[in-house]
């Protein structure tokens, strides 16, 4: 079998151009996929940034829970106290 070097070169050739013309396309307006990913990008940053801001609410809104069940804490222990040192008397 006679291999035809100048027809394997030319294939070679073609299928190289049309790789390469193939890779180089690129359209100016993003296809219907590309929107709906750009679209579910936004929509995944607006639902972190909403959960950041809420857990910075709910963080501080706990951290003021706590406070005021340590300042009723010592009053009441306060007036335990009180009436301990009362029914001493």
């Amino acid at each position: 079998m006679k291999i035809n070097w100048a027809n394997m070169l030319a294939g070679v050739a073609v299928a190289g151009a049309l790789a390469a013309a193939g890779c180089g396309k690129k359209t100016e307006t993003p296809g219907p996929a590309e929107k709906a990913g750009a679209a579910l990008d936004r929509a995944a940053e607006k639902t972190g940034d909403a959960a950041r801001t809420t857990s910075e609410a709910a963080k501080e809104a706990a951290g003021q829970a706590v406070q005021k069940t340590g300042e009723a804490i010592e009053k009441a222990g306060a007036a335990v106290e009180k009436a301990g040192e009362s029914m001493q008397k």
